[in-house]
């Protein structure tokens, strides 16, 4: 098996794509991690819901990578789609991998970033968290110990095939075998083992699906029917519905883990979904709408 080093390095060579000439790239620190903000150029130039609005809106994004690869810049182009249909900025963090710093590194860095952006005043109704895989995972759990917290929740969330149980029990993790052409088993095997090496994989704050979901924001999750996390997206939902929480389930029939990341007509469409899903949650034309609280 290849190393950490050699597996990050191959991860960022296979995502990381030329961005268009409109956006802007700039280093930050948010909750005390490096981040990489993201901006469209010219006023105007962002979505039509977005050119409509008053104020700033922020994304907030976590990327994916089981956890020990991945980083802000080798999704970036996951979050610019996103931020084209809002009016504001994206902020991707940079958060702790393993195995250097196991659970509960990465959802102490997204949870202190995103009570940072609440700190400095961003009016959390103006905020929107997405993740994918591992960060599609992290971002429900940040959405779960900000609630815990008291703290105000976003306005909603988009999830690309979360990772939401460690335990690895969803009947997909053994039907879609030789199906997945990207995963086994064992390679989540083995990424567990670095993330959470000793501990209970089933606890909430490690797998988020067996987590009471209640006073969750909206959350749009999408999914590709071959891969191996299905079940873990099909029972967030479930869960997130028998919780009361505004949940949408999109399964795209034949598409792997993270299709997103593809140039096809069915990630482009899925994205565009995402995007518009994100700024139908975000007040209209700057007019004042009630927080959702904890």
């Amino acid at each position: 098996m290849q190393s950490v080093a050699e597996q990050r390095a191959q991860f960022s060579t296979m995502l990381t794509r030329p961005l268009p000439d409109d956006v802007e790239l700039s280093a930050t620190t948010l909750g005390g991690r490096p981040a990489l903000e993201l901006r469209i150029e010219a006023p105007g130039t962002a979505g039509t819901e977005g050119a409509t609005r008053g104020g700033e809106d922020v994304l907030l994004y976590f990327h994916g990578g089981g956890f020990v690869v991945g980083s802000p810049r080798a999704t970036a182009h996951l979050t610019v789609a996103l931020l084209r249909h809002l009016d504001g900025r994206a902020i991707s963090l940079d958060y702790r991998l393993a195995p250097e710093e196991p659970f509960p590194a990465a959802p102490d860095d997204c949870l202190a970033a995103y009570l940072e952006l609440l700190e400095s005043g961003v009016d959390p109704r103006r905020v929107v968290i997405a993740g994918d895989s591992a960060g599609a995972g992290l971002a429900v759990v940040t959405l779960l110990r900000a609630r815990d917290a008291g703290s105000p929740m976003p306005a909603a969330a988009v999830l690309f095939s979360p990772w939401a149980d460690l335990t690895l029990g969803g009947a997909s993790m053994r039907s879609k075998v030789g199906i997945d052409p990207i995963f086994t088993p064992t390679a989540f095997e083995w990424y567990s083992d670095q993330y959470l090496p000793d501990g209970d994989r089933s606890a909430p704050e490690a797998s988020p699906v067996f987590a009471d979901l209640a006073g969750l924001p909206p959350l749009l999750i999408q999914v590709g029917s071959s891969e191996l996390l299905l079940d873990d997206a099909v029972r967030l939902a479930g869960r997130a519905g028998a919780d009361e929480v505004a949940v949408t389930l999109e399964i795209a029939p034949r598409e792997p883990h993270v299709f997103q990341h593809n140039d096809s007509a069915e990630a482009t469409a899925a994205l565009e979904r995402a995007g518009r899903f994100l700024a139908s949650r975000l007040p209209g034309d700057g007019a004042p709408t009630e927080a959702h609280q904890a």
